[in-house]
């Protein structure tokens, strides 16, 4: 998915409040900048995927708090 597309993507779930998609499409964005060795922005993205899982409750917070545990960007938290 292009920059521009994941953009609009997650304008829309913004604006839908799809706290699902917006995991999805943070964790994406985390993986693509991941991939190419910018931990930072890599765990900016991760950041947002993380807060909008503990809210919606979703599963995928455990994952997302241990790879940002990882990084030395969070503490492990008991799920």
């Amino acid at each position: 998915m292009e920059l521009a597309e994941l953009d609009r993507k997650l304008l829309a779930a913004h604006a839908e409040g799809d706290a699902a998609a917006l995991v999805a499409l943070y964790t994406r964005a985390g993986d693509a900048r991941e991939a190419v060795g910018d931990i930072p922005a890599a765990c900016f993205y991760l950041t947002q995927a993380f807060v909008f899982a503990l809210e919606a409750g979703l599963a995928e917070a455990e994952a997302l708090n241990r790879r940002l545990f990882d990084h030395g960007r969070a503490h492990l938290l008991r799920f």
